[in-house]
C-alpha cells in the first residue's frame, strides 16, 4: 500500500471532506429550487387550470338550474345555498373537489417527486451536491405541500370569481341556519382552504413514499393516483365502519363543520390528526428508503 494510500489527512482538511452542516439557509435554498422545479413545469399549470375550471363548470350549472335548486330538493347542502350567495360556490367546489380532482393532482405531482428525478438521471447529479438526501426530501414534502396549498386557493379562488358574477353576494347564512356578514365569510373561505390543503398532507407522504421506491415516475403517480381511489372506495362501504376512521380519506369533508355558528372542530381535528399520523408514518418510510437507496439513474 502506497503512502497517498495509508496517509490520513489531518486538522482542518479532514473537516471540509465531512459533510456539510444541515443549515436552514442551505435547506431554504434548496426548497425554492425544488419550489421552481415543480412550478415552472407545463403540466404543473395545466393541472392548477383544470382545478380552475371545476368552480366554473359548477356554476354554470348551477345557473342554468337555478329554477330547480330553490326548490331545496334533492342536492346537496352546499349546492342548496349557492344560488342564495354566491360565496357558497367556492365551499361546493371545494366539497366537489377533494374527494376527485384535489387528490388526483396531488397524487401526480407527489408521485412524481423522486421517481421522475430518477427517470431522468438529474436525481443522481442532484445528490452529487452536498446537500444531504434527509434535506433534499423535506425540500420535495415542503415544496408538494406548497402545490397543495395553490391547488387549493385555485379552486377557493376561482368559485369566489364566478359566484361573485353569477349570483348575490352578501352576509352568508351557514348550515346551522346564523347569518354572518361577508368580511367573516370570506375569513372562512381562507381558514376552510387552509384546513382543506393540510387536508392532502398524508397524501403527499403516501406519494412521497411510492415515489421512492421506483425510477418510474408514471408508475408512481398512477399508483398514488389508484391508491386514493381504492381507498375511497373501501371507504363507502358500511361492512368496514371498524377501519374506516383510520382510512386517509375519511375525514376530508369534515370541514362542513366550520360552516356553522359556532363552528364545530372535532371532526377538523380529527381529520389533521389522522394526516398527522399518516405523515409521520410514510414521511418516516420514505426517509427510510431515500437514504439507503442506491442511485443508478
Amino acid at each position: 500500500m502506497s503512502q497517498v494510500e495509508t496517509a490520513a489527512p489531518a486538522g482542518p482538511v479532514a473537516l471540509a471532506a465531512g459533510p456539510r452542516p444541515q443549515t436552514l439557509p442551505g435547506f431554504l435554498a434548496l426548497f425554492r429550487s425544488e419550489l421552481w422545479l415543480t412550478f415552472r413545469r407545463a403540466r404543473t399549470m395545466a393541472l392548477l387550470g383544470v382545478l380552475a375550471l371545476v368552480p366554473i363548470l359548477i356554476g354554470v350549472v348551477v345557473r342554468l338550474e337555478t329554477g330547480d335548486m330553490r326548490g331545496g330538493d334533492g342536492g346537496p347542502a352546499f349546492l342548496a345555498q349557492v344560488t342564495q350567495n354566491g360565496v357558497f360556490l367556492t365551499f361546493t367546489a371545494l366539497a366537489t373537489s377533494l374527494p376527485i380532482f384535489l387528490p388526483m393532482t396531488v397524487g401526480v405531482v407527489a408521485g412524481d417527486s423522486v421517481a421522475g428525478e430518477a427517470a431522468t438521471g438529474t436525481l443522481r447529479y442532484l445528490l452529487v451536491a452536498p446537500a444531504g438526501r434527509s434535506r433534499l426530501l423535506a425540500a420535495k414534502f415542503t415544496a408538494a405541500m406548497a402545490f397543495c396549498v395553490a391547488a387549493t386557493l385555485a379552486v377557493a379562488l376561482s368559485g369566489l370569481i364566478i359566484g361573485s358574477i353569477l349570483f348575490p353576494v352578501g352576509d352568508v347564512t351557514l348550515l346551522s341556519g346564523d347569518t354572518i356578514g361577508l368580511g367573516a365569510a370570506l375569513l372562512r373561505v381562507v381558514l376552510i382552504s387552509g384546513v382543506v390543503a393540510l387536508s392532502l398532507a398524508g397524501l403527499v407522504a403516501v406519494g412521497l413514499f411510492i415515489s421512492t421506491l421506483t425510477n418510474s415516475g408514471i408508475a408512481a403517480m398512477a399508483s398514488t393516483v389508484g391508491l386514493v381511489i381504492i381507498v375511497q372506495v373501501l371507504d363507502s362501504f358500511p361492512q368496514l365502519h371498524a377501519i374506516q376512521p383510520w382510512l386517509l380519506t375519511h375525514y376530508w369533508l369534515s370541514f362542513g363543520d366550520l360552516l356553522r355558528q359556532p363552528m364545530y372542530w372535532h371532526g377538523v381535528w380529527q381529520d389533521l390528526g389522522l394526516q398527522a399520523l399518516y405523515v409521520a408514518f410514510f414521511g418516516s418510510a420514505a426517509w427510510a428508503r431515500f437514504t439507503s437507496r442506491d442511485i443508478t439513474a
